[in-house]
Parts: structure tokens; C-alpha cells; sequence
């Protein structure tokens, strides 16, 4: 295998969640908090990639304090609410990866008993280490910790590791880090985001036999 340790993030790289957990989310959000504001899936998904969605509630929604502790409870409900579904040949490259050595951690926004519910539902082996939404924001992508908890705690070098996500806080935490960073382009199609992983990225997978054939191989067919 070229890589060692497959470091994989979670919504819409790993599950599908977008369009069954976190816009619905969103728009419940909206229209409790700021009646008569829309957002299409396209913008929640850019506003994801720049400037933030919290960045995106607190600047450009004004959301108090007490309103951001409401949109937190919102968000939990859907989370707790919806097992989303792996992307198809997900389960079965985990598996093949696992099988052959390699180690699987997951470092994700998302929080780590639904990251393990999701698992549990595809029967998927859970991952070696988790690092969710309970760790302080100073612990959490794109800060570079829990890479460096990972490279510490698996004794894998940076250049043994590859970081799969969407989304641009994972490139810039891998990147700080000097692990080869993959952007997943299998999750939805927006093209903003395709850009920029495009420019930015070491590698852009439009399929998950990319990644397979990254992973084993060491190229992208």
C-alpha cells in the first residue's frame, strides 16, 4: 500500500449527510431564526467552503450568542434523528484497507457517537481514532492536533498518512502538517468547491475507485 493511515473525514466524504441531515438542518434553522431568509443546498455548501458556516452565522446572519446555542440544538436534533448512508464502495475500500494493514481514523466536525453510529449501521469497523465536534475548536481541523495525535499515537510519518475531505478545513490542516491531502469530489457537485480543490489540492478523486486506486497503487487512474 502507499499509504499507512487513511485519515477520513465524515459528512460527505465518508456518509451522504448533506441533503438528509445538514441542510434540512439549515433551513429549520433559518426559519426559526431568520424568517423569510433562504438559502439554496448550493449556497449552504459554499458558504461552507468560504467563509465558514459559523463564520456565516455570526457575520453575515448577525446570530447572537444565544441564537448560535440554538442553532447548535437545531443541528444535534437532525443528527440524532438521521443514520446517513455510506457512499456506495465506501464500506467495502474500509474494509479492504483495514484488512490489509492500514490503519483508519476519522477527523470530522460531526460529533464521535454519531460518527460511530454510522459505522455500526454500514457494519464497518470503527475507526482507530476519532476526533469529533467534542474536542475545544483549538484541537480540531484546521488546527494541525489531531494529525499530530495521529502521527504520535500510530508512530506513522507525515508522508505515511493520506487526509480525505471536502472541504478546505482539511486541506489546510494536512497541509500544515505535510500529509498529502485528497479533496473527495463524489459527495456533490458544486463548482466553487471543485475549483478550488482542484487548484489546491495534491490529488481531486471524482470516484471512490480513485481513492482506491490511490491508496494501493499510489496514482489516480
Amino acid at each position: 500500500m502507499k499509504y499507512k493511515c487513511l485519515v477520513l473525514d465524515h459528512d460527505d466524504t465518508t456518509v451522504n449527510s448533506t441533503p438528509c441531515i445538514h441542510y434540512p438542518a439549515f433551513v429549520r434553522i433559518l426559519e426559526e431564526l431568520r424568517p423569510g431568509v433562504t438559502c439554496t443546498q448550493e449556497e449552504f455548501l459554499t458558504a461552507n467552503l468560504t467563509p465558514g458556516l459559523g463564520v456565516f452565522y455570526r457575520d453575515e446572519l448577525g446570530f447572537t450568542p444565544e441564537e448560535m446555542d440554538r442553532e447548535q440544538v437545531i443541528w444535534k436534533e437532525y443528527i440524532a434523528a438521521v443514520t446517513p448512508h455510506f457512499f456506495p464502495g465506501m464500506p467495502e475500500l474500509i474494509r479492504r484497507f483495514r484488512a490489509s494493514g492500514g490503519i483508519v481514523c476519522v477527523v470530522s466536525h460531526s460529533f464521535p457517537e454519531a460518527i460511530r453510529r454510522d459505522y455500526a449501521a454500514a457494519d464497518v469497523p470503527l475507526p482507530e481514532l476519532i476526533y469529533g465536534a467534542d474536542l475545544e475548536r483549538s484541537k480540531n481541523k484546521p488546527h494541525p492536533w489531531p494529525l499530530e495525535d495521529i502521527m504520535d499515537r500510530t508512530g506513522c510519518s507525515a508522508d505515511e498518512l493520506l487526509m480525505v475531505d471536502d472541504l478546505n478545513a482539511g486541506l489546510d490542516m494536512a497541509h500544515s502538517c505535510g500529509v498529502c491531502f485528497a479533496a473527495c469530489g463524489w459527495g456533490y457537485e458544486n463548482q466553487q468547491i471543485r475549483a478550488f480543490m482542484e487548484k489546491n489540492a495534491d490529488h481531486y478523486l471524482n470516484t471512490v475507485a480513485d481513492l482506491e486506486n490511490l491508496l494501493f497503487t499510489g496514482e489516480v487512474a
